[in-house]
């Protein structure tokens, strides 16, 4: 049977959204898979603001929360597997709930492979004329050419 906890997560997080308070989660960076900035880590932990007006993009997916938020100004990706989520709760009044961390079984964890690079074999250097410039008589034969923009008065 497959683990609960991103039902659970996604829940509270709506439950906590839907009555106007700020949803916040704990994660414990230890488990496999957690890419949140390391900086920001205290004793093994880091809590992350996950309302909307707090992170650029949300996705809470089947296996992870994949989210994007500035810390110290700098744009960060963050994914976090569920099982690596600690905690969620409200940050006004503390309502929510603690979860047990759940470590993913060996050999259990599939990655993708990276995409094989593109070879750039039909790409050939091309000169790089500079256009002589024109001159002052050119130049104002074409602005004559070009009309001014100008408006008309119409009476009914």
């Amino acid at each position: 049977m497959s683990s609960n906890k991103p039902y659970v997560v996604k829940a509270f997080y709506d439950w906590i959204f839907d009555n106007g308070l700020t949803p916040y989660i704990v994660v414990d960076v230890n488990v496999y898979g957690v890419m949140v900035p390391m900086s920001y880590v205290n004793d093994g932990q880091i809590v992350l603001n996950v309302s909307p007006s707090a992170v650029g993009s949300i996705a809470m997916g089947e296996e992870t929360i994949e989210l994007s938020a500035r810390f110290g100004g700098k744009l960060e990706n963050m994914s976090i597997p569920y099982g690596a989520v600690v905690a969620i709760y409200a940050k006004e009044n503390g309502a929510g709930t603690s979860l047990a961390i759940e470590h993913p079984e060996p050999g259990t964890i599939t990655e993708e492979p990276l995409p094989a690079p593109v070879k750039m074999s039909s790409v050939k250097a091309v000169d790089n004329k500079i256009m002589p410039k024109a001159s002052a008589k050119q130049q104002s034969t074409q602005a004559s050419k070009v009309k001014k923009p100008s408006l008309s008065v119409v009476k009914k």
